[in-house]
């Protein structure tokens, strides 16, 4: 049985196949520390997430539960884990809490933590020491390494002919928060030389740090040194075991300057040199808790990076997104996060303190739960039954999707054919999705359009002097790709083609005269 692989389908679309068969991740992440214990994850994890019609899981492993005496590997939760996703018929992607979590180093054992000489800590300018190890600590990363490999092996031994895990996030969220870089002696000798051979090579051009880079020049060193880290664990584990690796990023965003958030992460501007120091990784990853949610889509999702989203908000808008991140980007995964959180009643949900999410920038909104559930089941369901389809058109222009990208975003218009869809959405509300459609253009008259919260118009094309009606339209659903009628609406309805709050599914049947 081959490996689960990250390649380029017949169209060059990067694609996540999985017993040799394309696999689009519907997924959640769930919180910190809800992998963390065994017992947990069977009376409270796996009931909260049945029903959300997921496929896979996105869930920690801890380097401090798996080694907590230094060379000695303890894997009881991993392989816990994987037989009980196993059991729940789920995938799983690993995230690796090791060296970095957050910008800082919870995660590692404590006989780590606790020799702060071999394992050296970054430094702001005033020599105040971080809660972060520098990436520049050889020492450090060879442990990092080490235990990473050795957790790959155990995935080895147990797994690779199920293939439950299917994806390996390595480290997380990784960066420095309080400073543009590490001013350490060690690191500091190292800023003061000539880039590395190996980025002066993509660069096309030789230099120090700041010849090259300028002001920006503290963010691309850390961003090198931290890519640089995250090569050699992924490497060394991939050779044990070739899962698809990839890095999430905590994302550039106000007010803008690196350490306001992690400097070094693989944000867009340094991603060149995140793919020169780490070819072993397939993505990055954007974690989305912003208002633009479909900006930062549009501008992670690159020919170079397939969309990859380990962390995005979990109020209802998350649907919309769902639709739009699979529809428009070809999205690998599509994950909330939390996820377990959505069989909460919203009025019991454990929120962020309101002056840490206004530190992070992280909008409020992000953590309404408010119909949520239904929303995303139902969208999750209809994405499955979507895939022969998708398989069928993306990449080409009869498979259109759009959404909502902001407050001042009020439609779409999407060109087919014979004939163009202009897409309204309705007003923005707490608890309810943005406006989303995806359309699928059958035939030049046929359309299958897939809707949440907008209104949807086919129109002439221009200099066509004919007039455009519908000679039929119904409601009915998708079942592994094949349309199932319902209703006849060549009625009054017509006349209100419109897509409410829980996704709907319409054929449309167009003629001219």
């Amino acid at each position: 049985m081959s490996l689960p692989v990250v390649k380029r389908d017949e169209r060059g679309i990067s694609t996540l196949y999985v017993h040799d068969k394309p696999f689009f991740m519907r997924s959640g992440e769930i919180h910190n520390s809800s992998a963390s214990d065994a017992e947990f994850l069977e009376k409270n994890l796996w009931p909260a997430l049945r029903g959300l019609n997921m496929n896979s899981v996105i869930a920690p492993l801890y380097w401090e539960l798996i080694e907590p005496e230094e060379g000695k590997y303890d894997f009881t939760l991993l392989e816990k884990m994987i037989a009980s996703a196993r059991r729940e018929g789920l995938k799983l992607c690993f995230l690796w809490f090791g060296l970095w979590k957050n910008a800082e180093s919870f995660y590692v054992p404590a006989w780590m933590k606790k020799d702060t000489g071999k394992y050296f800590r970054t430094e702001k300018v005033s020599g105040e020491k971080m809660n972060t190890i520098s990436p520049l600590c050889k020492a450090a990363v060879e442990k990092d390494r080490q235990a990473f490999t050795a957790v790959m092996r155990r995935i080895r031994e147990i797994d690779s002919e199920e293939n439950t895990v299917i994806v390996i996030q390595v480290e997380n969220e990784i960066g420095l928060l309080g400073t543009d870089r590490d001013y350490s002696e060690t690191a500091n000798a190292a800023f003061a030389e000539s880039v590395p051979e190996a980025l002066a090579a993509a660069l096309g051009k030789t230099g120090t740090w700041e010849e090259l880079y300028g002001e920006d020049a503290g963010e691309a060193f850390m961003a090198w040194y931290f890519a640089s880290a995250v090569e050699t664990i992924a490497a060394s584990g991939k050779a044990e075991y070739d899962l698809p690796c990839y890095a999430n990023a905590w994302l550039r965003q106000s007010p803008w300057f690196p350490g306001s958030y992690p400097s070094g992460g693989p944000v867009e501007r340094v991603q060149h040199i995140w793919r020169a120091a780490a070819p072993s990784l397939f993505a990055f990853g954007p974690d989305i808790y912003v208002p633009y949610c479909a900006d930062v889509m549009d501008s992670f999702a690159t020919e170079e990076n397939p969309l990859f989203i380990p962390e995005i908000r979990k109020d209802a808008v998350a649907s919309s997104y769902a639709l739009y991140a699979f529809g428009q980007k070809n999205a690998i995964c599509f994950s909330p996060f939390g996820i377990e959180d959505l069989a909460l009643d919203p009025d019991q949900l454990d929120k962020p303190p309101m002056d840490l999410m206004i530190a992070l920038n992280i909008d409020p909104s992000a953590f309404d739960i408010t119909g949520s559930k239904e929303c995303l089941a139902a969208t999750y369901d209809l994405l499955k039954q979507l895939e022969p389809l998708m398989l069928r058109y993306r990449g080409t222009k009869s498979q259109q999707a759009c959404v909502r990208h902001g407050e001042c975003d009020y439609s779409a218009f999407l060109r087919f054919t014979e004939c163009d869809l202009a897409v309204s959405y309705g007003p923005r509300m707490s608890g309810k999705p943005l406006g989303a459609c995806l359309a699928f253009e059958l035939t030049p008259e046929k359309f299958l359009l897939i809707g949440l919260n907008c209104t949807p118009a086919f129109h002439n094309k221009p200099g066509v002097n004919k007039k455009l009606d519908m000679l039929r339209m119904e409601d009915g659903r998708v079942v592994n790709g094949e349309w199932v009628s319902g209703r006849v609406l060549n009625g009054d309805e017509k006349m209100n083609l419109r897509f409410g709050d829980m996704p709907g599914a319409l054929m449309v049947d167009l003629y001219q005269y």
